[in-house]
């Protein structure tokens, strides 16, 4: 695990518990980068290796995901993420950020990014969505169903297990330490609370808790109308579609995208030395 993730843990309390952070690189301009469900910071590994030397890494695992606390009673809805990172964006003073999302890392760094604009410089975006759709894959409906969810997410982990195969389409790369690694924080019932409750606080319907926070983000994304914008897109995604690509273009029609032909969901795991020299131009030609 050391020789994938080698990597000093921080821990910052949230109230009684442990939010964990990577701050890797710290005399560079700051890269804010957000994990999605049901990976952790694990996922961003070769992206900080590539650019710690040159920029500050600040990367958490959201409350109940990778080595972060995972407290069985806890209001794991998108505002409690969104404040938990507002936490320590403060306790870090993190400003001029540079913000690279994926998956839920959409909603959560842009729900930050709406409450506070002034603090975001540039956005990079990976396999994401941060406004309303209808479109949710069967896949996802199953696990929403309420007896039917907890069985196979929190008893199986068939969550997790399933998208080491379905979100990775270079297989090759999928070695066991890879796998392991994925799996590492998720070993038990009790640690994948916050994965089951990911997918159940899916905004459907205005009956969500979450359906207003994520309509509010919706409507405040052009704030970041004249922002620099790069898109880098997994083509082979079976959650986030060419539907949702075609969204972000109406919505940052300034965006630079890449479209990669042969990733999937886990694009960064499926193209990362592909990625890596696309982010360098792109700051390199957007200085903060």
């Amino acid at each position: 695990m050391t020789e994938l993730y080698p990597f000093s843990s921080n821990i910052f309390q949230i109230e009684k518990y442990h939010y964990h952070y990577l701050d890797e690189g710290s005399n560079g301009e700051p890269l804010l980068m957000l994990h999605g469900n049901p990976t952790w910071s694990f996922y961003y590994r070769n992206l900080i290796l590539g650019l710690k030397d040159s920029y500050r890494c600040v990367v958490p695992d959201h409350m109940g995901m990778g080595f972060s606390d995972k407290p069985q009673y806890y209001p794991y809805t998108l505002s409690q993420h969104i404040d938990n990172l507002e936490k320590l964006l403060d306790y870090l003073k993190l400003e001029n950020i540079t913000l690279v999302v994926h998956d839920w890392g959409g909603p959560i760094g842009m729900g930050f990014a709406v409450r506070h604009p002034e603090r975001i410089k540039r956005l990079v975006i990976f396999n994401t969505a941060a406004f309303l759709s209808p479109e949710i894959p069967l896949s996802l409906k199953l696990c929403r169903l309420p007896v039917f969810g907890a069985i196979a997410i929190r008893g199986f982990n068939a969550f997790a297990r399933t998208a080491i195969y379905w979100a990775c389409k270079k297989q090759e790369r999928m070695v066991r330490k890879v796998r392991a690694g994925y799996l590492k924080p998720y070993g038990s019932y009790a640690d994948r609370v916050a994965t089951l409750r990911f997918v159940q606080d899916i905004p459907m319907n205005e009956d969500s808790p979450s359906y207003s926070v994520l309509q509010n983000i919706e409507e405040n994304l052009n704030l970041f109308s004249s922002h620099p914008v790069k898109i880098i897109w997994g083509a082979q995604d079976f959650v986030f579609n060419e539907h949702f690509l075609n969204r972000w273009k109406e919505i940052f029609p300034q965006a630079e995208i890449h479209r990669i032909e042969d990733a999937g969901h886990y694009v960064v795991e499926d193209a990362h030395e592909y990625i890596l020299p696309l982010m360098k131009e792109f700051f390199y030609k957007n200085p903060i």
